[in-house]
């Protein structure tokens, strides 16, 4: 293994104050490039995902439930709704209501993409990863249209703190 020494280092990166007066130039040109935005912007970000994401994932399951035989859809497509509504008042809203808080804790001048936390755009990453699996997976349709539907009337049911905290704001 080969070790430098300080000076080498210094040799090599320049002083320390070069370093210094680089990193403060990128933090200016991050700064002031930054797509920022104030909190109405953020809360209308947040909701407006949740409502355009929980419409087409409920769309496609319900039409996918649908796709069963008569008595058989009507039974997914309320079982798959039915469990939207519960999980998105008992479990989704609680979320919202956290993330709408922590929105306008933050306040004004914020970078848009932080409408929602590292950890939510990882388990964002992480449900679409499931379901770009579970699309191209051999479980039926109709079970997929449940599954959808039940997430994305959650997800409808769950971002209404966060439309009525935008209205507010």
């Amino acid at each position: 293994m080969i070790y430098f020494s300080r000076t080498d280092i210094d040799s090599r990166l320049g002083s320390g104050l070069q370093y210094q007066i680089i990193m403060s130039r990128f933090k200016d040109w991050a700064e002031r490039w930054k797509p920022a935005a104030r909190v109405r912007t953020h809360l209308f970000a947040a909701a407006a995902l949740w409502t355009v994401v929980g419409c087409g994932l409920a769309t496609a399951g319900l039409f996918w439930c649908f796709g069963s035989p008569f008595p058989g859809s009507i039974l997914c497509a309320a079982g798959g709704i039915a469990a939207g509504l519960f999980k998105g008042f008992l479990i989704i809203r609680k979320f919202a209501e956290r993330n709408t808080v922590r929105l306008i804790a933050r306040g004004d001048g914020r970078c848009l993409g932080g409408f929602l936390s590292a950890k939510t755009w990882l388990l964002v990453a992480l449900m679409m990863t499931s379901g770009i699996l579970l699309r191209h997976s051999s479980v039926p349709r109709p079970v997929l249209g449940v599954v959808y539907s039940a997430v994305g009337t959650a997800l409808l049911a769950g971002c209404l703190p966060l439309w009525q905290a935008w209205q507010k704001n």
